[in-house]
């Protein structure tokens, strides 16, 4: 009897076992080795975090006393074990700045950041990937030239100096804009934080003007982080298109008649989707660790303004806490792009 036909069901099953094994494997060691480094930064550091505590003026006995409760005279793989388990637990300390748990502190800032990349990477993502198709279709035109150009400039323009510049331009100019912050004073008090994202807290509480003035002050923040995410994504989205066009199949398909605009895409943007989502994903992580300088410009009340002022205080409670978090979604954003990619692109897997 003839061999049987492999089950194309059962390889797809296989395939999707196998990359989710593999994401899940890297994903433990990789977040093994970001804790790794993130206790070693505090316990090198050369912030003493007992004097933070106790003062300058404090007794022997009661620096040792507090040093003693805080495991710091324990061996380092010992402290290192007490820091798993409290990370277990939830427990990331509390913030020398605040008062507060520094897990409060971060649940309550992530969201703002969140709202921010999120929308500046939407924004980014599409005009990237329409101005680099745009560019690879006209390649050596004004509109390719010009393009090129812009998206040199965004790579090139230090981010907090563009960002005062629209501020003076847009806010203390022209006024078509409002100021720094994620809502005016009227409404910062009397709209109910249910969700930590501005715009849905704002819907929710069925005041139209809210809801408009929270859209209003993301409008200048977004464009900003948008610019820089779409500057990279196009002249990436331009190359990979570029590079396909030289291929047989294209060659096959102009000769059957197609148009350009066509083959770009109906044939080679399927062909780079995987470039295309890690080029995405890597903008995105960029945007949650980089917008320490945009938030601090805008007053935007995010994990880049709250690492800002911890690293001023020398908190490294919420030092620590705050790289974990941004190490983390980091880990995670890469880790499903690359499980994403296996299952979408048949020549990876």
């Amino acid at each position: 009897m003839p061999a049987a036909l492999p089950n194309p069901t059962a390889q797809r099953t296989r395939r999707l076992l196998s990359a989710l094994f593999q994401g899940l494997l890297t994903l433990a060691l990789t977040l093994l080795g970001l804790l790794l480094v993130t206790f070693a930064l505090s316990a090198f550091s050369p912030v003493d975090r007992v004097l933070q505590i106790v003062g300058d003026h404090a007794s022997q006995s009661t620096y040792d006393q507090v040093r003693h409760q805080l495991g710091l005279d324990r061996s380092l793989p010992v402290q290192f074990w007490h820091y798993l388990l409290n990370l277990a637990h939830g427990d990331l300390g509390t913030a020398s700045a605040t008062g507060q748990p520094v897990l409060h502190d971060l649940l309550a800032a992530f969201p703002a950041t969140l709202e921010l990349a999120t929308l500046a990477l939407i924004v980014g993502a599409v005009l990237g990937v329409i101005a680099g198709v745009l560019c690879a279709r006209y390649a050596g035109t004004p509109w390719d030239f010009a393009v090129r150009t812009l998206t040199l400039l965004g790579n090139s323009v230090p981010i907090f100096w563009l960002g005062l510049l629209m501020l003076a331009l847009f806010y203390a100019k022209l006024q078509w804009s409002p100021g720094p912050g994620r809502l005016d004073d009227i409404y910062q008090f009397t709209i109910e934080p249910k969700t930590g994202f501005a715009l849905i807290d704002t819907w929710l509480s069925g005041d139209k003007e809210a809801f408009r003035n929270a859209f209003s002050h993301l409008v200048l923040p977004v464009l900003l982080l948008a610019y820089y995410s779409m500057a990279s994504i196009t002249r990436l989205t331009r190359s990979a298109c570029l590079s396909e066009m030289n291929k047989e199949y294209i060659l096959l398909a102009r000769a059957k008649g197609a148009g350009e605009m066509s083959i770009l895409l109906r044939h080679v943007l399927p062909n780079i989707r995987g470039t295309l989502l890690t080029v995405i994903a890597l903008a995105y992580t960029s945007m949650l660790e980089g917008a320490v300088l945009t938030e601090t410009v805008f007053s935007w009340p995010g994990i880049g303004r709250y690492l800002t002022t911890a690293l001023f205080a020398g908190d490294m409670s919420a030092i620590m806490g705050g790289t974990l978090l941004i190490g983390v979604c980091f880990v995670l954003i890469n880790n499903l792009t690359d499980v994403l990619v296996r299952l979408t692109d048949p020549r990876v897997s």
